[in-house]
Formats: C-alpha cells, structure tokens, sequence
C-alpha cells in the first residue's frame, strides 16, 4: 500500500488561512503563480495568497488581502457557483482538486456516484491514480 502522507499537498489558501488573509480571483490568471512552498497561488506584485475558484470558498472576488476590502457580510452574495468553463479538466494538477469540487457541485443527486466513476477516470488519463487519489480524499473528505 502506497503511504500518501508524505505526498505533494495541493490546497488553496482558505484551507490554511483565515477569510481576510487572501485574495480570492474568478480563476487562474497571469498574474497568480502556484507556490510549491507554500501550497497555494501568489498574486506576482503584491504577493497576497490568492485563492481562484470563488465556489470553493463562497466569497466573491475581492482583493481582501491585499487591499483590505471589506469581507462580505453573510448574506450579501449568494454562493458562487462553479461555471461551465470549472468543468473543463485543467492541464494543471494543482487546479485538480478545484475541478473535482466544481464537478461534485454540479452533479444531481441522483448521478452522483456515476460523476464521481467518470470524473476519476478522466483525472487519471492525465494525471495518473496517485495526483487523482490524493486529489479525490481530500475533496472528499469535506465536500460529502
């Protein structure tokens, strides 16, 4: 049995950081790079922690961090939603996890399972099953 303690951990930074520590963004965008180091994307001028699925924080895109825009008081948005264009598989194995949200967001109720089976084994044609496993239980393991 594979040990996946030790793997690569892919995570936004609402995962680590409290709501007003990041940016969030409508999606990739030049001006963010993923950080190996620390695990999420960086805005390349101002260096804030950027998070770029708004659905997978329920924020809207605001520059919080780095500019200390107000947070949204609940209930002044309605939760985001993933687009058609989260649905696309990424290239990018660190915007896995925020397609796997986007699909199981989407899906009935009633074909969940059957998403779930297909969306695994198009992940695994191109990333492979160890990205796709670890992928999967940390979505998992808080979206259900």
């Amino acid at each position: 049995m594979t040990d996946l303690r030790d793997a690569t951990c892919v995570a936004c930074p609402a995962q680590a950081l409290a709501v007003g520590a990041f940016d969030v963004t409508d999606r990739p965008r030049q001006d963010t790079r993923y950080d190996p180091g620390l695990g999420w994307r960086v805005h390349r001028i101002t260096g804030a922690p950027t998070c770029v699925h708004p659905y997978r924080v329920g924020m809207p895109p605001g520059r919080y961090a780095s500019a200390g825009e107000p947070l949204p008081s609940p209930g002044d948005h309605g939760r985001p939603v993933p687009t058609d264009e989260d649905l696309v598989l990424p290239d990018d194995v660190t915007l896995l996890e925020a397609w796997l949200i986007a699909t199981v967001r989407r899906a009935p109720a009633n074909g969940l399972a059957r998403t779930l089976r297909r969306a695994e084994e198009r992940a695994a044609a191109r990333f492979g099953d160890r990205d796709v496993l670890i992928a999967l239980r940390r979505v998992l393991s808080y979206e259900l």
